[in-house]
């Protein structure tokens, strides 16, 4: 530490930064800079302690002072009117002065024992080497290998069901009926509500932001082909999909990582039952069946929409609008849409059965495996759609 000049000898900074009638040391912490003889002092006065720093209305203030203090390396600092100095205070000075002595200070031999413990045992954060190639490498193999391991998991999830099913089909009564019908009412009729508003409310800016285009070529009756395709074969599937997947699909890995996390999963193996007949099955059943109804439904509802903005905004009333729907959009489209679908519920409840299965016994597992079910499960919707519409590129148009 630089030695700091005689008490006796120092400039009289207190006389020189205290204001007229203000007392040499007030009761909260203070700083206040001044000149004196063409060096610049910083004086600091106050209870410098933990209770007198707890306000946060003290902090804020101080804190500023601080920051707003001249960045000079010949700065002064007179701490003799602090009292008294503990270790917080003490810490927020060394850290003001970046953990090292300033050139100029003046203070008692108590605030001087206070700061050499500071700066005794204050330590500065590890230096954070890079990672090296051969790290980064190794890093990636695991990554690799963790892919692997789920995608197995997964084709044997699949492999499993397939499975089940033939069991299901050599012993029907054997077949959990009770929990299918209770996954179809789940994901499927209480889904109708949400999936009608989304549906209708879709069809309306559609068909708004497409009559603008339309009324200006004079083709307003192309409206009904270009909603009744788009919607029909496109949108309405995907749409519904996006929505169950969201929806049923975050609920399925939920309640299978709930029975994870509370040992029910254990105890049906400890009893023999089987996870994917009595699990996996039954909702992946219930979305095949469901999600193509779904869907249709959608439709149904933004079709619904787009004809009220077409008879409100183009005036084509909706007798005209249902006669030159079904000339406008071959049935293929709507078989295409309704098998288009039943793959997407299949695949949204292997995916959160898979992710259910491979919950931790933990609470932070659980919202961690869902975020990823659902981001996972609209990711294989996006590239079956897109699996789809390379596939029958050809189908389905006039």
């Amino acid at each position: 530490m630089p030695s700091a000049p005689p008490i006796d000898d120092a400039p009289d900074i207190r006389a020189a930064a205290s204001a007229p009638g203000a007392p040499a040391t007030a009761a909260a912490p203070r700083l206040e800079a001044r000149d004196v003889d063409g060096i610049a002092w910083v004086r600091a006065s106050g209870r410098w302690t933990a209770m007198a720093l707890s306000s946060r209305s003290t902090w804020t203030a101080l804190s500023g002072a601080l920051q707003g203090m001249p960045a000079r390396e010949d700065l002064g600092w007179d701490l003799r009117d602090i009292e008294p100095l503990d270790h917080i205070g003490a810490q927020l000075l060394w850290n003001h002065w970046g953990q090292a002595w300033p050139k100029r200070l003046v203070l008692e031999a108590p605030h001087q024992a206070v700061l050499d413990q500071c700066a005794q045992f204050t330590c500065s954060l590890p230096v954070e080497v890079p990672p090296t190639t051969a790290e980064r490498l190794k890093t990636f193999a695991h990554l690799g290998t963790r892919l692997a391991i789920a995608l197995r998991d997964f084709v044997r999830l699949i492999g499993q069901f397939a499975l089940d099913i033939g069991t299901l089909v050599r012993a029907p009564h054997r077949g959990p009926w009770r929990d299918l019908s209770g996954q179809l009412y789940q994901f499927g009729a209480t889904a109708l509500p949400i999936t009608a508003l989304v549906g209708l409310l879709i069809g309306v800016v559609l068909a708004y932001l497409t009559s603008q285009q339309l009324r200006q070529y004079g083709a307003e009756t192309f409206i009904v082909n270009i909603l009744g395709l788009a919607l029909v074969r496109e949108l309405g599937p995907v749409l519904a999909a996006v929505l169950v997947a969201g929806r049923s699909g975050s609920a399925i890995t939920a309640q299978i990582g709930v029975m994870r996390v509370t040992e029910e999963l254990d105890a049906m193996r400890v009893m023999g039952i089987p996870h994917g007949f009595r699990l996996v099955m039954p909702r992946v059943l219930a979305l095949a069946i469901a999600m193509p109804l779904i869907s249709l439904w959608t439709s149904m509802s933004a079709l619904l929409g787009g004809m009220i903005v077409a008879d409100l905004s183009l005036g084509i009333s909706p007798a005209f609008f249902l006669q030159a729907l079904p000339r406008a959009v071959a049935m293929t489209n709507l078989w295409l849409a309704l098998g288009k679908s039943a793959v997407f519920g299949i695949m949204i409840a292997l995916v959160a059965c898979h992710f259910g299965m491979r919950v931790q016994p933990n609470t932070e597992s659980l919202g961690r495996r869902t975020t990823s079910s659902v981001v996972t499960s609209i990711t294989v919707v996006i590239l079956i759609d897109a699996l789809f519409a390379v596939l029958f590129r050809g189908t389905g148009f006039r």
